[in-house]
């Protein structure tokens, strides 16, 4: 067992990681910036280094101010967390090359996934459906326009190594679609400097389902359950649940077929997240993520499984405790993300409990929420025997819960649960974009 870690990551997610870790017996060690030096993962941490000015681009993005840190600090292992550097190949590689563990899959595992089109391709491999689309990157509008013809119009026009909706342009018409991939191939550039970009046929409203997997980095992987994304605002996810109301128990089986496949034959090292999109009975790889999730703790609730320590484990000792062969999903779990509106100090802070109530956030009486960063400041989880009971849970979390100080998304969230359709469980991402 590592003896200590180093969390190169901030907020909510560093805290969550601590918490795994002191119970794990392995120490931490926080980094923060300048602007986060009160933040809560600063004086959860048995140690703290500071990295730099408030933005990420000099601090949290600064992979050698990282390194040095760690190995100042006498760490065995670097965590990325959430975002920043998660999926960065080249910080992975480097990681290694210090003789430090990165609590992630391999270099080459993520330079493969991180690459939507050899993604896509390595779906096709094992038999995973995949949204009509391009093979290869697109170079040149001549041959985006001929592509996108043969596809058949509307089209999407992606980053080949983008996410969060950045390099994504919606085209519906040949005459938009020059402009349109001239505008994405610029994105993706500024972006993740790497202006490549392929097309699919573009989905008009599916749900959002992903898997969540965790693997040995020997074969051996496990599948928790899906967990449904479609209730989310400009491609930024607002609420999760699992299981997925629109999968029915046949489609489940082939998505966990085909995952299952790809993750075991990758050698899948730590947690890891397979994305698809779902219209009617068919549904469509759409990505990726190599890296533990913001809403990994839906999937913890249903099947009791500590997600966290299985990713350390496996990436440090090669095992993991749980049995892929033992996972049963327990009842419905849902979570709700609490974005902050504005920047400024929290004045007060009531936390809601009760029986199947979780709160994962950096917040506290009197911190401080910089405008510097994501604006994710809490997840609120609720778990419960059915969806209806679920909900009313969550409610009943909304209403209790006060952050004073700082204007939030709360009454959003509590208008979307409590809409018909929304409680309906018949809606797909066109629905979610309206709020």
């Amino acid at each position: 067992m590592i003896k200590r870690l180093l969390i190169a990551n901030r907020g909510e997610i560093a805290v969550r990681i601590i918490r795994t870790c002191r119970e794990m017996g392995i120490e931490t060690v926080a980094v923060y910036s300048t602007a986060d030096k009160d933040s809560l993962h600063v004086r959860l941490a048995d140690k703290a280094v500071c990295i730099g000015p408030p933005p990420s681009s000099k601090s949290y993005l600064l992979m050698n101010n990282l390194i040095m840190a760690a190995v100042y600090t006498g760490c065995q292992a670097i965590h990325p967390g959430v975002g920043f550097l998660s999926e960065n190949a080249g910080f992975a590689r480097l990681v290694r090359d210090k003789g430090l563990i990165f609590i992630g899959p391999e270099a080459e595992t993520m330079e493969c996934l991180g690459d939507k089109v050899q993604a896509r391709n390595a779906a096709i491999r094992f038999g995973i459906p995949v949204t009509p689309g391009t093979e290869d990157a697109v170079n040149t509008p001549e041959t985006a326009k001929k592509a996108a013809e043969a596809i058949g119009f509307p089209v999407i026009i992606k980053a080949a190594a983008g996410g969060g909706g950045k390099g994504m342009r919606i085209v519906r018409s040949a005459g938009e679609l020059v402009d349109n991939f001239f505008i994405a191939r610029a994105e993706a550039e500024s972006n993740f400097a790497d202006g490549r970009v392929f097309i699919e046929r573009y989905i008009e409203n599916p749900r959002h389902v992903e898997l969540q997997l965790l693997g040995d980095g020997k074969g051996t992987v496990a599948v928790l359950g899906e967990r449904d994304c479609t209730v989310q605002k400009n491609h930024q996810k607002l609420i999760e649940e699992s299981p997925s109301p629109g999968v029915s128990v046949e489609m489940r089986r082939r998505m966990v077929e085909g995952a299952f496949f790809l993750f075991r034959e990758l050698r899948y090292r730590g947690a890891g997240t397979i994305e698809f999109l779902v219209e009617g009975d068919a549904f469509y790889f759409m990505e990726v993520n190599a890296r533990v999730q913001v809403e990994h703790p839906v999937s913890e609730c249903i099947t009791g499984t500590d997600i966290i320590r299985e990713q350390i484990l496996a990436c440090t000792e090669g095992r993991m405790e749980l049995d892929p062969q033992a996972i049963r999903m327990n009842g419905w779990a849902m979570e709700c993300r609490i974005n902050a509106l504005s920047p400024g100090t929290v004045t007060r802070l009531e936390i809601p409990g009760g029986p199947g109530v979780r709160f994962d956030s950096y917040l506290y009486t009197g911190c401080t929420v910089p405008p510097h960063y994501d604006s994710m400041v809490a997840k609120l989880i609720a778990h419960g025997p059915n969806r209806e009971r679920v909900i009313a849970r969550m409610d009943r979390a909304l209403r209790e819960l006060t952050i004073a100080g700082i204007k939030t998304n709360q009454d959003q969230q509590r208008r979307i649960i409590n809409d018909p359709v929304f409680r309906s469980g018949n809606f797909g991402t066109a629905w979610g974009n309206t709020w």
